[in-house]
């Protein structure tokens, strides 16, 4: 179902600030904390003393305190000491490769071998004074394919978003499908149309008019295993859509990260990245505040799908030309998958 020889956003570094943070991540309980000098470490969330989850202890000295008789374990899986009692033999747990970059702690959960740091996405707005970067963290009880689907076609938006980023243009308009160097990548341009609400109001805080007709454009493009980044925006019509000069458009990125937990639930990482007004940290709140509401309503909609597909395994589902997005990221997925499988 995923692949698990790869990188995924494993938590933000504001959960684990202040204690040890628990994750299953690709069916692997996996507790994460910070180390020695605050380098990030991952281990099996198991203690091997009595089973309980390390997760619901403390961190001392750089190590990982177990709450529950006070084993202590270091962060290459070894147990370093336990109150009054001799633990040299003890065996040692699984850890983790874990890299903290691009404001993001990844982790690696399968052959710790085949892990490399250099394959970790390159985000440039992550790390650039010109950017803005707001976002959130949803648990959803669905297939994250299912997620990679919903963003892969955007002409839901129409119908689940209807007061924010949807409008009837979406629906009308067609839908390009491309792969290119392992990347898939749907693509809708929208012409002299009027911006919906969401946009609208980011023209009005990057100081344009939000009456005036303009291009829109949504380009999604995944990258495999499980994150799709989404160049999105408008432009005053007749300035060059995306290509527009920076004061006659607004412009972002809808960062988006699935990561399996099981085969039928994922964690969601979310957010927005802009190149308008960076500095002004109230208008990042606001874009986080409503993409937050605008991704809370895919949930129920991918939750009673999930639902439905497990209560129905005979159902075969059809596919639209709309669903070429999701179609093709599947077709890579599932090569990526079965390339694991051939050398276990």
């Amino acid at each position: 179902m995923f692949p698990k020889n790869t990188w995924y956003v494993a938590c933000t570094p504001d959960e684990i600030e202040t204690k040890p943070l628990g994750r299953t991540i690709c069916n692997e309980k996996i507790a994460f904390f910070r180390g020695q000098n605050g380098v990030v470490a991952a281990v099996e969330d198991f203690c091997p003393h009595r089973g309980a989850a390390l997760s619901l202890g403390y961190v001392q000295d750089g190590n990982l305190v177990c709450g529950y008789h006070g084993l202590v374990m270091g962060c290459d899986g070894k147990v370093v000491s336990m109150p009054m009692q001799r633990v040299g033999g003890f065996p040692c747990i699984k850890h983790y490769p874990v890299v903290e970059r691009h404001g993001f702690i990844w982790v690696w959960p399968g052959d710790a071998e085949q892990a490399d740091e250099t394959l970790i996405p390159e985000l440039h707005w992550a790390n650039h004074p010109d950017w803005a970067f707001g976002g959130g963290l949803y648990h959803v009880k669905s297939d994250y394919r299912l997620m990679i689907d919903n963003l892969m076609d955007l002409t839901h938006e129409t119908y689940v978003h209807t007061d924010s980023i949807g409008q009837d243009e979406i629906d009308e308009t067609p839908v390009k499908t491309a792969v290119e160097d392992g990347i898939v990548k749907t693509s809708r341009y929208m012409e002299k149309i009027i911006a919906p609400p969401f946009w609208q109001a980011a023209m009005q805080a990057a100081g344009l008019d939000p009456e005036q007709t303009v291009d829109r454009w949504q380009i999604s493009c995944f990258h495999a295993p499980a994150h799709v980044l989404i160049d999105v925006g408008v432009a005053l019509e007749g300035h060059g859509g995306k290509d527009a000069p920076a004061d006659k458009r607004v412009r972002a990125t809808v960062v988006d990260f699935m990561t399996p937990e099981t085969e039928s639930s994922h964690w969601y990482f979310w957010g927005m990245a802009r190149n308008f007004k960076p500095e002004d940290a109230a208008l990042t709140d606001s874009i986080r505040a409503g993409q937050g509401k605008i991704f809370s309503e895919d949930l129920a909609i991918l939750e009673a799908q999930q639902k439905n597909i497990e209560q129905n395994p005979e159902r075969r589902l059809l596919m639209l030309n709309i669903d070429a997005g999701g179609v093709q990221a599947r077709r890579i997925l599932d090569k990526q998958i079965e390339q694991e499988k051939a050398v276990q």
